[in-house]
């Protein structure tokens, strides 16, 4: 498979929708929240379209729950399918989880057992939602917290079996597997190692908390030196993979995202060859 590279991209968020419009900043893609703009018009979708006009953009959704026992969201997907119309992402992307049981959302992205239960359940869901939206979608590994005893394999066989089975893709979160290896007590190199390199799409960096001996993936802090050592040893494995940093909480300044976002470019340029990214020098010092 020929892996798309968009390159370096960053999360688009409420708090910075002003400075991009009016500053144009160096950044190749933006990663949108499909939910933000599942809705009928507003302000948001005012902006969007205005951002969208001058960057490429993917989505990535939160309430997909395509783990869950209930039944897919019908109208769910098709305002899924109507927000993708009208951007035009280069592609989607949720979570390997459930957040629903019986019609409730627990506005929480919850671990699967990984078994070959759960794994033809999960396939043959991702086939119908990939059926309705007409394209493949990426499922993104969790942080996770908890085990369970029905679980047969590891969580990196568990999902490569499943995006196998679906003709699915992966958006790999390097944080995340820094949180659960830590958390599970594995090595976070094997989980790089034992996925599958063709259907690796997106890369997701971020930060991380410590709750006593636990990590809980807060999205609220820079990302550490060791998430970053991880991150190279991923390029190292997968090569060039379009990369993006997400911020949730206690969001910097846009040039202070910019400038950490540089970060992950100077990595790259340092453990790739300079013709599989083409990244402008100037950016490499962390230009906003």
């Amino acid at each position: 498979m020929t892996r798309p590279f968009l390159g370096f991209g960053l999360g688009l968020r409420t708090e910075h929708y002003q400075y991009v419009l009016d500053n144009k900043p160096a950044v190749d893609w933006f990663e949108i929240l499909s939910e933000n703009y599942m809705v009928p018009g507003g302000k948001p979708l005012a902006n969007l379209d205005l951002i969208r006009a001058d960057y490429p953009m993917v989505m990535h959704g939160v309430s997909l729950s395509i783990g869950s026992t209930d039944p897919l969201n019908k109208k769910y997907l098709k305002d899924l399918k109507e927000l993708a119309q009208r951007v035009e992402p280069h592609w989607i992307s949720d979570h390997l989880c459930w957040t629903s049981v019986d019609g409730n959302n627990s506005h929480d992205l919850l671990p699967l057992p990984y078994n070959e239960v759960t794994i033809n359940h999960i396939a043959d869901r991702i086939k119908q939602v990939q059926d309705y939206l007409g394209r493949q979608i990426l499922m993104e590994n969790l942080s996770s917290y908890v085990t369970y005893n029905d679980s047969e394999m590891s969580e990196w066989e568990f999902l490569n079996e499943i995006v196998k089975r679906a003709d699915s893709l992966v958006l790999l979160d390097i944080n995340n597997i820094f949180v659960s290896a830590h958390n599970h007590h594995f090595e976070p190199i094997d989980y790089i190692r034992g996925i599958d390199i063709d259907r690796v799409m997106q890369f997701h960096l971020a930060g991380h908390s410590y709750s006593g001996e636990m990590i809980i993936d807060t999205h609220d802090h820079d990302v550490c030196d060791p998430v970053w050592t991880l991150y190279a040893e991923a390029l190292k494995h997968f090569g060039a993979v379009s990369t993006m940093i997400e911020r949730d909480d206690n969001i910097p300044e846009f040039p202070m995202l910019r400038a950490e976002l540089a970060v992950a470019e100077r990595i790259a340029a340092d453990t790739l060859s300079a013709d599989m990214l083409q990244i402008p020098e100037n950016r490499l010092s962390g230009v906003a």
